[in-house]
């Protein structure tokens, strides 16, 4: 695959490389690898539409939804090589390649709700973050939301001791992997677009996901049970090529961040709307029996990942942890 990722990096250097036409619009390929009715992939083709508007028709951006191009574990490389541009991967796949204070994302329970999230990711911290990935070959230019995650599996998960033994699909994060072995799960890394044929095969028991996630992969479908948690966030990140972003023409990147700030705004504000659909067009399918903990189950799902914390304070530091639990209000974990 690294051939053929450096292949395509190559043809995209000799475009670049070869005689600029007044009439030829700059491309931006956008992979990401999700369904275009996700936020994410509203997200992305509402940046396609205002950055070809605001362009007029000087920049051309490509979406390739649903893992077209490239997988999870692909695409990152994928940008730095300059075989894509722009991709908006979770905060969880920036871990594997050196960058893990974005494992703090990931933490179960630290973010309670949309409004926190904002102060974190609008604020210095989430600038601060940002700025990490230059040293990576890529720039960092907004923070995109998919919601909070679910717990689903074939069998009810209501205490800690029911996920035991269970095989769970996660991304490549060593903080979910010390999220379910805190609960006694197996955890398998697997990529989203072999998700659904791993559960309905029985290759994993479950996963962890948002309402829109589950519903437009048809997870639910392929699911027994799934039990509303709100226990932890999936986000992306927006990430650009650096030397391709820098090359840019300044009145064209300008317009081009234009268009990235209003897609921001608009994939935010669907986010939180799309779940709520999903989650009522699952409830309706009727395929998927849906639990709700009490408030004493929940405190003890809460507890039983605790340890977690102390787990990525290891990698990150607690200086890090302590200042975005300062920014959402929580008290620090000791």
């Amino acid at each position: 695959m690294r051939k053929i990722i450096l292949a395509a990096a190559s043809v995209a250097a000799f475009a670049l490389a070869g005689p600029a036409f007044a009439d030829d619009p700059i491309v931006i390929k956008f992979s990401h690898v999700v369904a275009p009715n996700t936020p994410k992939g509203l997200a992305a083709l509402k940046f396609k539409e205002l950055a070809e508007k605001y362009t007029n028709g000087k920049v051309k951006v490509e979406v390739y939804p649903n893992s077209q191009l490239y997988k999870d574990k692909e695409e990152l490389e994928a940008l730095q090589l300059g075989a894509v541009q722009m991709l908006a991967p979770s905060n969880a796949k920036f871990g594997p390649i050196g960058v893990k204070q974005f494992e703090v994302f990931d933490l179960p329970y630290i973010l309670p709700d949309l409004k926190t999230l904002r102060k974190v990711t609008e604020g210095p911290l989430g600038a601060k973050l940002l700025k990490l990935l230059d040293s990576k070959g890529m720039t960092g230019l907004a923070y995109w939301d998919n919601g909070f995650k679910q717990m689903s599996s074939n069998r009810k998960l209501v205490t800690p001791a029911d996920y035991k033994g269970q095989k769970f699909r996660i991304q490549s994060s060593k903080v979910l992997d010390a999220q379910f072995r805190s609960l006694g799960a197996i955890p398998q890394v697997m990529a989203f677009s072999e998700v659904y044929q791993a559960l309905q095969t029985g290759v994993v028991d479950g996963q962890e996901n948002t309402w829109s996630n589950i519903y437009t992969q048809k997870m639910h479908e392929v699911q027994k049970y799934i039990t509303n948690t709100d226990h932890g966030y999936i986000g992306y990140v927006v990430v650009v090529n650096k030397k391709f972003w820098d090359g840019l023409p300044a009145d064209i990147r300008a317009e081009c961040e234009k268009a990235m700030k209003e897609a921001t705004e608009y994939g935010n504000g669907q986010s939180a709307t799309e779940n709520e659909q999903a989650l009522e067009e699952i409830k309706k399918s009727g395929k998927t029996e849906i639990i709700t903990l009490t408030k004493e189950q929940d405190e003890a799902m809460r507890k039983a990942l605790m340890p977690v914390y102390k787990d990525v304070a290891k990698r990150v530091g607690q200086p890090l942890i302590d200042e975005f639990l300062k920014e959402t209000g929580r008290e620090p974990v000791n």
